[in-house]
């Protein structure tokens, strides 16, 4: 699976959740080959990167630690939206 933006996250839990052994591809990987990516044969050509074995599987956290990383994350956002009210105080 090409990792593009957010959209990817549902799919991949859902698929991971099932059994299914997900890979996950950074994009920028992927466009390195020259003359191969666009949008109609992203996915023949993933198949054909992971059939050689060429596909590189970015890092993907356990699921307590990405959601320790996701409230932090919103700590971090709250802190600085009080930190900004308090400034206009």
């Amino acid at each position: 699976m090409e990792s593009t933006g957010v959209y990817w996250i549902p799919t991949f839990e859902i698929l991971e959740q099932h059994g299914f052994e997900v890979i996950l591809v950074n994009a920028r990987y992927a466009k390195n080959v020259p003359g191969r990516k666009t949008d109609v044969s992203d996915v023949g050509w993933l198949r054909q990167l992971h059939s050689y074995d060429l596909s590189r599987s970015s890092f993907r956290p356990s699921a307590v630690i990405a959601r320790l990383r996701a409230y932090l994350r919103q700590r971090e956002r709250l802190v600085e939206y009080v930190a900004a009210h308090i400034q206009h105080m």
